[in-house]
């Protein structure tokens, strides 16, 4: 009977043994593939050697064209979008009463040209009896003073004349310069008034950034110095040069105008768009310190935004930041990352929490 039982326990006991070697053996054949992985150790912290500013890009080259005279507009020859040349007519301005002037002053250029002819015949003959003295000096100076007053008058309906011409070019609005039509702030009908702007243009290519500095950074922004010019909307970074620093914030709300050049010319680049410019800071640092890390490390999963590190288990860990700025390619760490870490630039494969790595 007790050969029997304990025969029965090994039997159990064998059976437990095999039964265990097969549960490791499944373990090991469920094991998961290491992913390869490009890994960089997060720098310590550099204190900000830049200041940003947000701006609005303009074109370099850019007019409102208005009138100095008053009257209804009869002809608007373009519309927005259009592209012009050099001297185009863009816009015709009521000018009767302009005409009529011209009318008169031709008139009066006739009348004064007349006299002036017959006056220089009989200077011409007085001049000739004098030398035979046939007059007297009187008489002479009689006629000198009537040729001089004739030759003055015909002078004067000439400036005349020149003068409605120039006017001429405020009822008749051409182009300052090849461009396109940016704006159109008038309809054909409507009063135009002096100095108010009819049309916007401006001419394609050359783009530069307006920008307010506050008093406390003025100071850091020097003229010539080349910046970063980030835009947003279309998530381009381009060179620029600083070529203005205004010297006074008394019109501008406390804050100093600055224009910064774009050096690089982009198709999507339009005038209008928000950017930020990343001006070099001169003389002393900020006492701020930050932690910048690549822009292609950047993992986002709907609003949230983070970075896959190492783990002490050689193993990948998703972490969840919060991020500032963003300058020359790179992101500011708020919080969510320490300098020394182990940061995991690439992946050969697809990376998730928990997945072993291979170097």
């Amino acid at each position: 009977m007790k050969t029997t039982i304990i025969t029965a326990a090994i039997a159990i006991m064998a059976i437990s043994l095999y039964s265990c070697g097969n549960k490791e053996e499944t373990k090991t054949a469920v094991a998961l593939d290491p992913v390869k992985v490009e890994v960089i150790e997060v720098a310590s912290p550099n204190r900000l050697s830049k200041l940003n500013f947000n701006g609005k890009i303009v074109a370099a080259n850019s007019a409102n064209i208005s009138t100095r005279m008053m009257g209804f507009v009869d002809q608007v020859k373009v519309k927005v979008g259009d592209k012009v040349k050099k001297g185009q007519l863009l816009m015709i301005i009521n000018n009767a009463d302009l005409q009529a002037k011209i009318a008169q002053v031709k008139a009066a250029i006739a009348a004064a040209d007349a006299g002036f002819e017959n006056a220089e015949k009989d200077y011409k003959r007085f001049q000739s009896l004098m030398k035979s003295n046939s007059i007297s000096q009187k008489e002479m100076d009689d006629m000198s003073t009537r040729y001089e007053m004739m030759k003055s008058q015909l002078e004067g309906a000439k400036q005349q004349q020149r003068e409605v011409i120039a006017q001429l070019q405020y009822v008749n609005l051409t182009a300052p310069f090849d461009g396109v039509i940016t704006n159109r702030f008038i309809e054909v009908g409507d009063m135009a008034n002096p100095g108010m702007p009819l049309l916007g243009i401006e001419q394609p290519g050359k783009m530069e950034v307006t920008a307010m500095v506050p008093e406390s950074d003025i100071q850091s922004v020097k003229q010539g110095a080349e910046t970063i010019i980030y835009i947003n909307s279309i998530d381009t970074e381009l060179k620029g040069v600083i070529t203005e620093v205004s010297g006074s914030s008394k019109n501008t709300g406390g804050q100093y105008a600055i224009r910064a050049v774009i050096n690089e010319n982009n198709p999507k680049v339009r005038s209008g768009m928000y950017a930020t410019v990343s001006a070099q800071i001169q003389g002393e640092l900020t006492e701020n310190e930050a932690l910048f890390i690549t822009k292609n490390a950047i993992v986002t999963r709907g609003q949230l935004s983070g970075v896959y590190t190492v783990s002490q288990q050689n193993t990948a860990i998703l972490r969840w930041l919060k991020l500032g700025q963003t300058s020359d390619g790179k992101v500011e760490v708020l919080s969510g990352l320490s300098a020394g870490e182990q940061l995991i630039l690439s992946a050969e494969s697809k990376l998730y929490n928990g997945a072993p790595l291979v170097y």
